[in-house]
């Protein structure tokens, strides 16, 4: 990799993540979601920290300065050089989830689609572009995501529930995909129905829920369990869910809740020339992509509570339909992409990158549908 390569354009997210390296490296436990010294305080889930905790040990041998708390914005090149290639290493696992992913829709729709699958996760752009410019650990994360549907493919639902509840506990947004995966789980590992049709019944009693029930609590409590001992949980939760920063992200993603801002500006103008509005008294407005909450100027400031109940409506449809789809392997992956989408479409504050969360596992369906598809027309 060239040098310009590695000392290319990053956005503010990486002085993001080299803040949590300090924070992480250099404060007790305690103080990692108290911490206020830079504005880009630690906001996600307690085992990502830990992934923080783990990469500053291997930073401190390029650069220790990197790892001070007080060092806002510093970026020596050292410092961009082991967050390159801290970000290339952890693409490791993602290679790795994604061959194994392709394997799966080679197993399922033909071998032929092993190589162009693979291709396909390996070199997606918006991942690409994402990590390795913006720079974040998508790939990484990303990785428990294709993981959990492979095993749940194979069906290995133990293994399944393990992978996904360490990736919530690694980023809490991947909760969206959650109702899919959860209820297909619960339909066809946990439930069966009585020979004859008769309804439907708990298998083994409860220890079915208890294998994937087990495995999940313990993640969670691993994770969580020393900030619950602390009586820090609240302080954890309230940096993990800021519904302060408002509606909209500064980057908008382009769905309903852009159209939502657009039409509230094209209202305000029209009043104004029509006589019907005072000006605005305030420079701060739904368009000007501030990362806080803002009041709409014509249209009705949408709370929280309206974000989740279009993102449940939205959703309810497909989560109806994977209930029905029975034991199709495949209708867990195809959930999880719907309600990937409605919470892209109609979620609080949703960044446009978020988008990687239905295009990555959208990738291994559209090429196992063009199969189907392309057999339907040779026959």
């Amino acid at each position: 990799m060239s040098q310009a390569a590695i000392f290319t354009f990053h956005s503010t997210d990486f002085e993001v993540h080299r803040n949590w390296l300090a924070i992480t490296h250099s404060l007790p436990l305690s103080q990692w979601y108290v911490d206020k010294t830079s504005q880009w305080t630690l906001d996600y889930p307690p085992l990502f920290a830990w992934f923080e905790w783990l990469l500053a040990k291997v930073a401190v041998l390029f650069d220790p300065a990197m790892l001070e708390v007080n060092n806002l914005d510093y970026a020596s090149p050292m410092t961009v050089l082991f967050q390159r290639l801290s970000v290339i290493f952890t693409d490791l696992l993602f290679i790795y989830a994604a061959r194994l992913c392709a394997g799966q829709v080679g197993r399922t729709h033909g071998v032929g689609l092993v190589q162009p699958v693979f291709l396909l996760l390996v070199c997606n752009c918006g991942l690409l572009l994402v990590d390795h410019i913006h720079f974040q650990y998508n790939g990484f994360l990303l990785a428990f995501l294709l993981m959990t549907f492979c095993r749940i493919l194979q069906g290995r639902h133990v293994e399944a529930t393990l992978w996904f509840s360490a990736l919530l506990c690694l980023k809490h947004l991947f909760i969206y995909l959650a109702p899919a995966l959860l209820l297909y789980l619960l339909r066809v590992h946990c439930l069966r129905r009585m020979p004859g049709g008769g309804p439907v019944m708990w298998k083994s009693t409860a220890w079915a829920t208890a294998q994937l029930a087990l495995p999940a609590l313990t993640v969670v409590a691993i994770a969580f369990g020393p900030f619950v001992i602390m009586g820090q949980l609240g302080q954890v939760l309230s940096r993990l869910f800021p519904f302060k920063r408002g509606l909209s992200h500064a980057y908008w993603a382009p769905n309903f809740w852009a159209l939502y801002n657009t039409a509230d500006w094209a209202l305000a103008i029209l009043g104004r020339r029509a006589g019907l509005l005072g000006p605005s008294n305030s420079t701060l407005a739904s368009t000007s992509g501030r990362v806080q909450e803002l009041q709409f100027s014509v249209l009705p400031s949408p709370p929280p509570a309206a974000a989740f109940l279009l993102t449940a409506a939205a959703m309810a449809p497909g989560l109806v339909w994977v209930w029905r789809r029975g034991r199709a392997p495949w209708s867990a992956v195809r959930g999880a992409v719907l309600c990937g989408f409605c919470s892209f479409m109609f979620g609080w504050h949703v960044h446009e990158k978020a988008i990687l969360l239905v295009i990555i596992p959208l990738t291994c369906v559209l090429c196992g549908a063009y199969c189907l598809v392309k057999r339907s027309v040779v026959d």
